[in-house]
């Protein structure tokens, strides 16, 4: 089915890649760039470049292309497995690791590994995400539930959506806080002024975090947050938004703020019902060897 833009005077000049990007928050410019490549996208009934600057009452047409389904390898890479029976799997991610394929990550994710590592995932979330009831981010560490049957995973989303699920974090911001203790209640959603970019927009979703100060170092401050909440890049933007972003954070924060690799940011703990007994799981584990060096370097200095 075709879809269809009048360019209006405030998009004037503007490239249609770029512009597209506003229109389709769901699709990145490269998704643009390739449909107008393929010819999925016109103006005016003709095909254009990529860098077209779109005039006032140009109508934009395009089909979106039906997904090509990705071939979701197997791969042998080692995986820190905390706690496994039939029905879950807990691990601790490393930091760099994807969780899910995508088009610009199709190997090298945990799915990879998890299909190696066993053939009994739950089919929920389709062929791209077998099993995966949430994620964490590529450079966030730590504990991620894993769902090896349907019946499983159902419990564990639907824990997830009562917030009956605890999810603690360990994070280094920058700045020194004052206070103790704080909750940040602010929606999420697309930021307008960068579609790449959560932010908190009055017509976000509810999102709240709490946390709690455990050191306060020059210049940065350790914390522990706690989520009520999933939206993406939570603790990342909720963070930002009280001017004290994650040391390490490449798109929220000041890059290379302190020698690491990504955010400073780690799933220490999470406690959830066992989806077939009810008993209560309770893991958590510590953070890697980087972010502790940090926590070092950050005391030394103050």
């Amino acid at each position: 089915m075709s879809n269809q833009y009048q360019v209006t005077n405030q998009d004037n000049g503007k490239r249609i890649d770029k512009l597209m990007i506003e229109i389709e928050p769901s699709v990145s410019r490269t998704q643009v760039q390739s449909w107008i490549k393929e010819g999925h996208l016109v103006v005016n009934g003709d095909p254009v470049k990529s860098n077209y600057k779109v005039q006032e009452q140009d109508e934009i047409t395009w089909e979106v292309p039906e997904p090509e389904p990705l071939k979701i390898e197997a791969e042998d890479t080692p995986l820190n497995i905390v706690y496994e029976d039939k029905d879950v799997i807990v691990v601790n991610k490393r930091r760099g690791m994807v969780v899910h394929p995508s088009s610009g990550h199709p190997n090298g994710t945990l799915v990879n590994a998890l299909l190696h590592h066993c053939d009994d995932l739950s089919g929920i979330n389709g062929v791209t995400r077998p099993g995966i009831v949430h994620r964490i981010d590529k450079d966030t560490s730590g504990l991620l539930m894993v769902a090896k049957n349907d019946n499983a995973h159902q419990s564990l989303a639907e824990q997830l959506a009562n917030k009956t699920t605890d999810r603690k974090y360990e994070a280094i911001v920058h700045g020194e806080i004052s206070h103790e203790y704080g909750t940040i209640e602010a929606p999420i959603g697309r930021d307008p002024k960068d579609r790449q970019s959560m932010a908190v927009v009055e017509e976000g979703k509810p999102a709240v975090t709490h946390f709690q100060v455990l050191q306060v170092f020059k210049d940065f401050t350790h914390v522990e947050c706690v989520l009520e909440t999933g939206r993406t890049h939570q603790i990342r933007v909720h963070m930002k938004y009280i001017n004290h972003p994650l040391a390490g954070d490449p798109k929220y924060g000041p890059r290379k703020s302190l020698p690491i690799d990504g955010q400073a940011l780690h799933a220490r703990t999470l406690a959830f019902n066992h989806p077939v007994t009810n008993e209560r799981m309770d893991f958590h584990v510590e953070p890697p060897s980087d972010f502790t060096q940090m926590l070092e370097l950050i005391k030394k200095r103050s």
